[in-house]
């Protein structure tokens, strides 16, 4: 008997990520990343695309998981808005759901990150936190995700930090951890510096400091730039502030960081350690909170969508495909991008 599978995609605010995953967490297959279009009906057409590749590799597809950045309504799987993409209104799930006619379920970003990492660490409770174009959060509370009223809870990168600082953020209002911890606000980090330095390293390595992004410093630290470590401090240390709140909050003993940007290890998370302690309450008085890497890395949420939509089959939740199409009929009807994908 084939062993249930279902394919995983990640949305994120500049690129989709995907693959096809088993129950037990194992990944049969990747797909190279692609950039997010501009326009959402880009997006379902891209994402219909991905689908049907992997299914025609793969019959044995039993179901299709989508987190994606923005605030995702649960369980139907509408997008109501996306700071950072072209979401406005989309019934994501509905429409994935009658083109592939799988069972679907369509989260948060974030949420789906803090799943896969639960679940591949066999754990019950945690806070995640991923930092890419963006800051998200998800939070598993006595081995479920905690999902609010509607579905939108866990906006942990709007939490507002830094309310007279000035730095507006993508969301409109001024002061969010996003705005201060994100690889967006990295890459404004970089442009000043830069243009304080123009024949400085973080400069020449993106040709010019106007061209600066938070990938340009995040490379820059990798290869030993002090200037550019320092950015990478100061965006720790704004989060390490972020995961105070949450912890005292929520008593979590364990915060795990995933994301792109994640993946300088220590050089974000020491800082982020630091803050945490000076601004947690009762620090002496608590147990402690460990704030670790994600062990799936930035396949954290597209392995956790695959993962989720296999889980709600299994317990009988995720809902039966739709019976007419609807909304965005039509942006379904007409060509598809290609997908590259690798093995």
């Amino acid at each position: 008997m084939p062993i249930p599978t279902a394919v995983g995609l990640d949305v994120g605010g500049t690129k989709i990520a995907g693959g096809l995953v088993t129950a037990a967490g194992e990944v049969l297959h990747r797909l190279s990343p692609i950039p997010t279009p501009d326009d959402q009906s880009e997006i379902v057409r891209t994402l219909c695309r991905a689908v049907e590749q992997l299914r025609r590799e793969y019959p044995q597809v039993a179901a299709v998981g989508v987190g994606a950045a923005g605030l995702v309504d649960w369980p139907s799987g509408q997008i109501r808005w996306g700071a950072n993409n072209a979401f406005l209104r989309l019934p994501l799930r509905d429409l994935l759901a009658e083109a592939s006619g799988l069972p679907t379920v369509v989260d948060n970003d974030a949420n789906t990150a803090a799943w896969g990492e639960a679940r591949h660490a066999a754990l019950s409770d945690l806070a995640f936190l991923t930092v890419g174009t963006g800051v998200g959060g998800g939070l598993i509370v006595r081995d479920r995700l905690y999902r609010g009223q509607t579905g939108i809870a866990a906006e942990i990168g709007h939490l507002v930090v830094d309310p007279e600082g000035g730095q507006r953020c993508g969301c409109g209002n001024v002061g969010c951890l996003e705005a201060m911890a994100s690889g967006t606000a990295l890459g404004r980090y970089g442009r000043a510096a830069a243009m304080a330095e123009p024949d400085g390293p973080i400069a020449t390595l993106a040709g010019g400091p106007e061209r600066v992004t938070g990938h340009t410093v995040h490379e820059a630290a990798l290869a030993g730039d002090p200037i550019a470590r320092q950015l990478i401090g100061r965006v720790g240390r704004w989060l390490g502030v972020g995961i105070a709140n949450l912890v005292n909050m929520f008593d979590f003993d364990l915060v795990v960081v995933g994301g792109g940007l994640s993946s300088v290890g220590d050089l974000l998370l020491d800082p982020a350690r630091e803050a945490f302690e000076e601004y947690v309450f009762a620090p002496a008085h608590r147990s402690p909170t460990s704030i670790v890497s994600a062990q799936l890395g930035p396949d954290a949420g597209w392995i956790g969508a695959a993962r989720l939509a296999l889980d709600d089959l299994e317990a009988g939740a995720t809902p039966d495909p739709p019976s007419s199409l609807g909304v965005g009929e039509e942006s379904l009807r007409r060509p598809v991008p290609p997908v590259v994908s690798t093995t």
